[in-house]
Order: C-alpha cells, then structure tokens, then sequence
C-alpha cells in the first residue's frame, strides 16, 4: 500500500516540465528524446543525454547571472539545442520567449522591448547579425549566446557567446555546486509561467501570453489521452517554436509522454526527412498538405498514360470507399479487395513518397482546410484530423474523435474542456489550458474572460446536432451586406483557397452593396499550368496580369459563387469583382503575420485605392507599391491591374439575413 502511494505522490510530482524532463533520463535514459540531421546524417540524443546538456546550460546561464523570472529569447529553426534552451531557463524559473526566426531585426525590438529581455540563445550568424544591428535599441540585452559557430570567428562583441563555451561554463559550474540545479527545480511550481508566446497581432501590436506548467501539461495530457500517444511516437518538428501548435506537439507533449522530437535539416529539406523518419504523429497546417497534393498532381500530369490512368481508377475506388475503411464502417468484399490493391500498387507508394507511411495521426489547423483536400488524405488512409485553438488555449479546444470526422468541422470539446456560445454565437472556452495573464496587460487579461472565467475566443461559430463544432469566422469581422445578407469573409476566402491556383484572398463587403476580392495566385501552381499551355512569363507580377490566368481565377471564383447559392446564410455574399494583386502579400511588408494571416486592417489602408477602385466599377486600376527586400533595401512596383466582374447565381435556398 506505502509502495502504491509512493508511485501516486511521484507521477503528482511531475507537475512541471524540468520534472518531467528528470523523469525520462531516469526510468527511459537510453530511448531517443531527440533526432537532427546535420551534414546529411542523422544525430540521435538519448533522454540522458538531453538531460545533461539541458544541466549544462542552465547551469551556464545561472553562472552569467541568469535569475528566476528572467526572460530568455529563443530565436531559430527547430534545433535540439534551441529546445534544451527552453528547459535549461525553465529549470531556473525563468521564462522562454520565442521569437519567429524569419522577423526582420525591427520587427524583433518590440518582443525585445515589451518581454524585457537580458539573455538570447540564437541559432545562427544570421540572428546574431540581427541583434547586433538592434542592439542600441534594446539595452537591456546583455548576453546573445549563438547555437552554430559558423561565419563567428571574427565576431568580438562583448555581448556574445558561443553555446558551446556556455554549457563548459555550466559544467563547471554545476561540479562546484552540485545541489544547485535540482534545488532550482525543486523550487519551480505547477502555477509558474512556462512560456511566453506572442499573439500573431492580426489587429494591433502583439501581446505576450503567458501560460503555466500547469495549463501545457494539462493540454499534453488531454491530447496525449485522446490520440493513444506513447513514448514510441515519432515527430518532425520544423513549424516555428515560436508557434503555439509547435510548442505543444514539439515540446509540450513530447516532455509529456517520452517520444522522439526529429528536427530537419533545413526548411529546403523537409519533405526528404520526412521520408526519412516516417513520423507517426504529424501535424502541419492546410498549405503543407495543398502543397504536398499539388506536387502528387504535376508528377501525374508528366507519367505515362497507362500509370495516369491506373491512378484514376484506384483513386476512384479510394473515395468510394477508403475513408470508411479508415473509419472501421461496413465496406463491400468487392471495394476491400479494389483497395487492397490499389493500396498495393498506388496508395502505399504515394504514402512512401509523401513520408506518411507510419502516420497513425495526423493534424491539421491554423485555417479551414479544403473537403476535397481532407477526402483526398483520409481515402489513401492518412488519419487526417482536425484540431481548434489558439495560443491563449494551448492551442488546444477541440479535437475530432477517431471514427467522427466531419469535413467541415473542428471536432468536439477536448478532454478538460467546457465550449458554450454566446448570444452573438462567439466561442467561449473554459478549461485549465487558458492563459494566466497577458504579460503587462491587465487590461487585456481582464477584457479576455468573462465574469463566468470563459475566455472570449473572438470566433463565431455553431454546433451541429451531433455536437461537432464549426467555425464560421472572426466574430468582429462577421458583418452584413446593405440588403441584410451575412457577410463572413473568412469563409468565402478559404473556399477560395480551396484551389490550388490560389494561394491568398482578402474580400471586402461589409456595409458594401456587394462583395469584392482581391487573390493573390499560386506562383508554383499557376506557373506549371502556364508552362503546360506553352505560355511564357518573366515573374508574379507579368504572370498574374495574362488574360489566360483571369480566365482560370474566374472559374474558381465562379464555382464558390455556385456553392454559396445553395447555402442559406451566404448565399448574398457571392462575389461580384475581383482583381489579381501584382504582388505576393508579404510579412516583410507588414500585410501578413508572421504566421500567414492577413493583416486585414492594414491590407485595406495599403490598397484603399484598389477596394474603391472594385465597388465603383472601374475595369483598371493604377497601384504603386513600396516593398521590401530580404536585405533591408526598398522597392516600388507599379501595375495596371484589371479589374473582372463574376458570374453570380440566384440563391437556391432563399435569403436569409445573419
């Protein structure tokens, strides 16, 4: 009996991410914790190992007078050195604060500013030359310590590190005070700050939201549960660490259960390892899996005919009946057999090639994703799965059950979780994932949650009857037509990504007698179809202004047009005109986050010009653009752009204002 109460008191023990991390060197030492591919081979850290260098560098940091309740910014690709950073400042009770590796240096000094930031681990020359370049204006910055040496031979600044000489330091440090860190760990609580994740700052400045041991552990633990998670899962991990999903799929989980987190190469050599890892868990927001489909298609496009034939037909019996084989539903001795071989001569090869042969779960989020694009996953027997959060939630608030897949849903209420909406149909959550505060933002913080403690998401949605639940759109953006009908351009725009022509769309209508878009094409996608045609181009701009591609955007928008028709509430908000940028909407110029989502606000300030141009019926429209480019210098590109009337139907299903 004392023995079962011991082994209950250590697993309530494990109620912080340093704990859990002893834990695994403990009881599954020589298991891999982490994988990363370095000149071309495959490096593999067991948990002891992890646990030693993760000692080191804590000990290291607490010798350069790193202190409880400091902030330390993480700034790199996925690097198992940048994940130890993590735990070594949790070990010390400090606070991580990631930072998205792609920010240009201005972009970073308000992160900098607003987290109050002293210490830095970054991976590379390239963010090292970031923060020298910002260095004047965040003086608080003491220390930069950089993960790889190359190209720092010749850099002198007192400020800098190398990580290398930062965990000897450590070790030394820790053989002279050798109680020091498990003292430290012994201190941290379950309620202490793990992390401090940035909001994407669709609408103003980004707010650092800080979450607990206790609200990741909780999310791990829901999650884990649910999907049958074990300590032999393996995970590509190369999205953002400074994305919420990375932080608990990559870090949060992985402390959690014990499996193996895989770090690419480089972000060119992703789908390579992919294949080379075969990852049982995966997640990758609805552009990944596009992108993937799009590759599968062109490759079709230039086999033989014999091959091209033999793929339809297997893809045929594929959706008649692979998502119910996946499911576990009755399915026809005829259909088992047809996809029996197909999965023998099409599927099984299309998986080996895609790196999903070993997938048991797979996750998408972040945007709505295509029905034909999840039918396409789920009917070769991908688990694709939905998945709905955000960053103040852990990204964690529903999860779609195995065996309930709904294409247009996000699933049901996760373990631990309560959803209710409000009378205006925004999403209320309550649960023990949520944020403890923002940072510096009491007013934030209070505005967030009501007086019942639901976080108000700001997304509009619904329940089905069976209790799935679906998103509609942002709740301030949801609006209406003059003529009353509900105008929710978040829906419209993602039935339009849906094609794979078109990689990003901004539609305008609120207050409006009609509704108007701009479309931004898919370089890769629109150059191959034109490439087939035999037409030629000289860039994006040349591309996106050729007849030929209107042609082509028309009918896309034409086919939304016709699927809004039938739908109740939306049928009003068919889209009239539409004009195709001239240019890529970019995070460098300040019109994406950096996460990809559009920045609407400042898209319709930037091109005010262009929206009136649409709503008053002009054919062409003169723009002139400043950009940026990669190395701080600016630009202007200037167009005539065209602007296209569509083809609108008659509702099918009559009106019905929101």
């Amino acid at each position: 009996m004392s023995d079962r109460n011991g082994q209950a008191a250590h697993a309530a023990a494990l109620d912080t991410f340093p704990r859990l991390l002893m834990h695994h060197a403990a009881v599954r030492p020589k298991r891999p914790a982490m994988r990363e591919k370095a000149y071309g081979i495959w490096q593999t850290y067991n948990w002891a190992e992890v646990a030693q260098n993760v000692r080191a560098i804590a000990c290291g940091l607490a010798e350069l007078g790193f202190k409880r309740g400091d902030r330390l910014a993480i700034i790199g690709d996925n690097r198992p050195r940048l994940y130890w950073s993590v735990a070594a400042c949790q070990c010390l009770g400090g606070i991580p604060v990631m930072l998205y590796q792609d920010a240009v240096a201005q972009e970073m000094i308000y992160v900098l500013h607003d987290a109050e930031i002293k210490f830095a681990v970054v991976e590379d020359q390239e963010q090292v030359d970031k923060m020298l370049e910002i260095a004047a204006e965040a003086p608080l910055l003491a220390h930069v310590i950089y993960d790889d040496p190359r190209g720092m031979r010749h850099y002198s600044q007192p400020l800098l590190m190398g990580l290398d000489a930062l965990q000897e330091m450590g070790r030394i440090h820790d053989g002279n005070h050798t109680d020091f860190l498990n003292a430290e760990i012994d201190k941290g609580a379950t309620d202490d700050i793990s992390v401090m994740l940035y909001t994407s700052g669709t609408t103003g400045k980004p707010k650092g939201v800080c979450q607990t041991h206790a609200a990741f552990i909780a999310a791990a633990t829901g999650g884990a549960g649910f999907d049958k998670l074990t300590d032999q899962e393996d995970i590509l991990s190369y999205l953002p660490m400074a994305w919420v999903g990375d932080h608990l799929f990559s870090f949060a989980q992985a402390m959690l259960t014990g499996f193996t987190i895989n770090c690419p190469e480089s972000g060119e050599t992703v789908m390579t390892d992919l294949r080379e890892i075969g990852p049982t868990y995966y997640f990758a927001p609805p552009r990944v899996f596009e992108n993937l489909l799009t590759q599968v298609m062109i490759r079709m496009e230039d086999a033989s005919a014999i091959k091209r034939k033999a793929f339809q037909h297997f893809m045929d019996v594929a959706r008649r009946c692979g998502a119910d084989i996946l499911d576990g539903k009755p399915v026809s001795a005829g259909d088992r057999l047809q996809y029996w071989l197909g999965n023998l001569l099409v599927y099984g090869p299309l998986k080996n090639v895609l790196g999903m042969s070993r997938i048991r779960v797979a996750y998408t989020a972040g945007a709505a994703i295509g029905p034909d694009l999840f039918r396409f996953y789920r009917s070769i027997g991908v688990n694709l799965k939905q998945l709905y959060g955000q960053t103040e939630t852990c990204a964690y608030v529903c999860l779609q059950p195995d065996g309930e897949i709904k294409l247009d849903s996000v699933g049901k209420p996760a373990p631990f979780v309560e959803v209710k909406l409000a009378d205006n149909g925004e999403i209320l959550v309550k649960g023990p994932m949520l944020l403890k505060a923002y940072y510096k933002r009491p007013d934030a913080s209070a505005e967030s949650i009501n007086a019942d403690g639901y976080f108000m998401t700001g997304d509009a949605g619904f329940f089905d009857e069976d209790g799935h639940l679906k998103i509609i759109d942002r709740a301030k953006d949801v609006g209406k037509l003059t003529d009353g009908s509900m105008f929710a351009p978040n829906y419209i725009e993602n039935k339009l990504k849906f094609f794979q022509y078109i990689k990003e769309v901004v539609t305008f209508g609120n207050g409006r007698e009609c509704v108007t878009a701009f479309i931004n094409i898919d370089l890769e996608a629109v150059g191959n179809w034109a490439e087939r045609k035999g037409m030629a181009y000289s860039g994006y701009t040349d591309l996106a202004a050729q007849s030929a591609v209107y042609d082509l955007i028309r009918d896309c928008v034409e086919k939304v047009n016709a699927d809004l028709a039938i739908d109740p509430k939306m049928s009003g908000s068919q889209i009239k005109r539409f004009l195709i940028l001239h240019k890529e909407l970019d995070a460098d110029d300040g019109e994406l986050t950096r996460t990809r989502k559009v920045r609407r606000n400042f898209v319709a300030e930037r091109y005010a010009v262009l929206i009136e141009a649409l709503f008053e019926g002009r054919k062409t429209q003169r723009i002139e653009t400043v950009v940026k480019y990669e190395d701080g210098r600016e630009g202007r590109i200037t167009a005539d752009l065209r602007i296209e009337e569509a083809k609108t139907f008659t509702p099918q299903a009559g009106k019905q204002a929101a």
